[in-house]
């Protein structure tokens, strides 16, 4: 499977922050935004990823990025010159798919939760289709609303619905067999004149291949589009790696852990970084692996 994080977009509900630097550039606490969609597909298994942005805000994630080999992955950049809706990932995407499965997953979503590796990885070997992500939400009226029956299957998508049918939200994540290309590539703009992902997911369910994973109790969920959720998002990171000792969407520790770079490699990268906090967690994350039996 590969991965595509979508990273484009004016960031226009973060104004005037966002005027001269990417959302997906801004700190969540101790780290940049996008360490969190990346480490996602990263928890996957997923080493091939290609990141979607405009014209403006590419050479960033180039500079932060590159190509992904500190890593262990391989990342490619492709130019979103409008935004034209969240399915135009797989038109602009569709030569580095080629015939893989795929995985989408929005460069402002925050996920956290106990075995998510393992959640992600049974997700992968069951698909057949489509397969989302859904979170019980109280306000359900404000994102896409998924119904399912008692196996997962999907029963019905509503977008916004003023009297939702169930309080599953559909999450920014989102894995998708190899027809999505071809799905994709024949819709018809919306209104708006956008690709909309939920006619994509609705292809899926008129051919009963569409699932839903539902991430339970202890599972945390968290976009970043607005001043307030970035800042929530801020302090649960915060409050939850003080707790804990943890950090969340270390990209070093989880491409160690994952087996994607050895110990030394991932002591170097938390050299490069030693005057921050973050830097000395890396450098004690390798040295606790190179010395466990």
């Amino acid at each position: 499977m590969k991965g595509i994080i979508l990273a484009g977009g004016t960031g226009s509900r973060l104004h005037p922050i966002t005027q001269a630097t990417s959302k997906q550039l801004l700190p969540v606490y101790d780290k940049p935004m996008i360490y969190y969609p990346l480490s996602v597909l990263m928890l996957a298994g997923i080493t091939e990823i290609l990141l979607i942005s405009t014209p403006e805000d590419l050479p960033s994630f180039r500079r932060l990025l590159g190509a992904g080999e500190q890593f262990g992955l391989n990342i490619e950049y492709a130019l979103q010159y409008q935004p034209n809706g969240l399915a135009e990932a797989f038109v602009i995407g569709r030569r580095f798919v080629g015939d893989s499965p795929v995985a989408l997953i929005l460069g402002d979503n925050l996920f956290h939760g106990p075995g998510f590796s393992g959640v992600l990885e049974q997700a992968k070997s069951d698909l057949d289709g489509c397969v989302l992500f859904g979170y019980r939400v109280k306000d359900a009226h404000r994102y896409g609303v998924a119904e399912v029956d008692a196996a997962g299957n999907l029963l019905s998508l509503e977008e916004k619905p003023a009297r939702p049918r169930s309080d599953r939200a559909v999450t920014g994540l989102y894995f998708y067999d190899n027809d999505v290309l071809d799905i994709a590539a024949s819709l018809k703009p919306s209104a708006r004149g956008e690709l909309e992902i939920t006619d994509v997911n609705r292809r899926y369910l008129q051919q009963h291949r569409a699932r839903m994973v539902d991430l339970g109790r202890g599972f945390a969920w968290l976009d970043t589009g607005t001043h307030d959720s970035l800042l929530e998002a801020g302090q649960f990171v915060r409050v939850i790696e003080d707790r804990t000792g943890v950090r969340i969407a270390c990209v070093e520790e989880i491409a160690l852990r994952m087996g994607y770079i050895d110990a030394a490699h991932c002591h170097a990268l938390g050299e490069k970084l030693a005057k921050s906090s973050y830097g000395e967690y890396v450098m004690s994350v390798a040295e606790s692996m190179s010395v466990a039996p």
